[in-house]
């Protein structure tokens, strides 16, 4: 014969605060940060934190970021890409990897 178990009480569901939220969006965008680390402790799926900082950040209008292309020569040897960010100047190489360049750019977002 099989068990049945019963669940009487208050629902699972619980209602959290927009400053719970905020503080969990928060530490999951933390560099370093894991949001599967931080959604188990928060005994929530990493779905929830995604749709939390999606839902607090409101609408979001699209945003462009002005482009120059020349058709001259760069005067670094073997540059494929420049990009100028905020006074930084960063060169990239034709045959840079692809992982290096995401990291590097990562790197000047933030």
């Amino acid at each position: 014969m099989s068990q049945v178990t019963i669940i009487s009480g208050v629902e699972r569901r619980r209602v959290w605060t927009d400053d719970q939220k905020r503080a969990l969006v928060a530490a999951a965008c933390a560099p370093g940060a894991s949001v599967a680390e931080i959604a188990r402790r928060a005994d929530l799926r990493p779905s929830q934190l995604y749709r939390w900082r999606r839902d607090l950040a409101g609408p979001v209008s699209p945003c462009f970021a002005a482009v120059t292309v020349s058709a001259e020569p760069d005067p670094v040897a073997g540059c494929a890409v420049v990009l100028e960010l905020g006074g930084a100047v960063l060169r990239i190489a034709a045959d840079a990897p692809s992982a290096l360049v995401a990291a590097v750019v990562r790197s000047l977002r933030r």
